[in-house]
This record gives structure tokens, sequence and C-alpha cells, in this order.
């Protein structure tokens, strides 16, 4: 029997409630048997985190010990990498009977052909993409979109979450300073 295995990737700087309602949304509707948060130390496209890794782990615990599915990880020191295809490589050559699904928000399906090797991402696993406030006509008219065209994307239609990492510390910053 196959294994389907959810995907959620990024720095998590830091976690929040959105991250967790995709999860359940996505292993809802995909009937995921687990879910992968894979805290990375950086993302490559983006500035230095601003919580330190063992920070941001130790929050993602808390904040996803409600929903077992979730399972808190960090590859980069085994893969020796942060990028996403090194990642899906690892986790497919480390296991056999395996569904994987990445799941990415609609902001992150503009951008996704700045991501290493994009176009071997989608013959990998099949990416789940949810939407965020202000990105989704934008990610149905970008360069990934239009590549690969709707059938390798699952492009979700659920309740917006109007949070994010950088909105948290762009909040945070302002209390602190």
């Amino acid at each position: 029997m196959v294994k389907k295995i959810g995907i959620l990737g990024g720095t998590f700087d830091p976690p929040h409630i959105g991250h967790l309602e995709i999860s359940k949304f996505g292993a809802r509707k995909l009937k995921l048997n687990s879910i992968i948060w894979a805290v990375t130390k950086k993302n490559p496209l983006k500035k230095k985190p601003m919580m330190s890794l063992k920070k941001r782990i130790l929050l993602s615990r808390q904040i996803a010990k409600s929903f077992k599915k979730i399972k808190i990880k960090s590859y980069d020191n085994r893969i020796k990498s942060s990028e996403t295809i090194n990642l899906i490589k690892f986790l497919k050559n480390n296991t056999k009977n395996v569904k994987y699904y990445f799941f990415i928000g609609s902001d992150n399906l503009q951008n996704f052909h700045k991501w290493k090797k994009w176009r071997e991402i989608p013959k990998l696993c099949q990416i789940a993409v949810f939407p965020r406030r202000g990105y989704v006509q934008n990610s149905l008219n970008s360069k990934a979109f239009k590549a690969f065209g709707k059938s390798n994307f699952l492009i979700f239609k659920s309740k917006m979450v109007n949070i994010s990492s950088s909105k948290l510390r762009k909040n945070y910053l302002k209390y602190v300073y």
C-alpha cells in the first residue's frame, strides 16, 4: 500500500497558525498518513532568519503538538542543502511506496521558477498550492504554472488565514525596538 505524505518546507520564522491550518486542510483533503514540516536553516531566496534553527524547531513542535500527523524535521545537515529539490530527492531515495505532496502558498508559486531545478520538482512530487490573500490570480499567471499547466498542481480553495511569518516578524520588531 502506498503511503501519502505531505511536506511543508520553510524557515518557519516564526511558525504560525497558518502553517497548522494548511497542514490540517491538506491532510484531510489528500487523506495523508503524515506531514513533514521540514524546517530549514535558511531560505536561499530570503534574508537570514530572525530566530535560530533550534528555536524555530521548538516553536514548530509547540504549535503542531495538537495535530499528531505533523512531524517536525530538519534535513539541512544531512543533505547539506536548504533547497527543495535536494530535500525531495533525499526523501524519495530513502523511502519506498510513498507519494509525496509538497505544500506551498500561492505566493511561492509566483516565484517557483526562481527555485533551484524548479522544473524537476513537479516530476518528483505533486505540488499542492494553498491560497494566500493577494497572490492567487498572479500565481495562476506565473511562469511555473504556465510551464506545467494545471495538471501538475493541486490548487486548493480553502479558507485564507491572513497571517504570514514576515508580517509576524515585522510586528515583533515594531514592539521590540
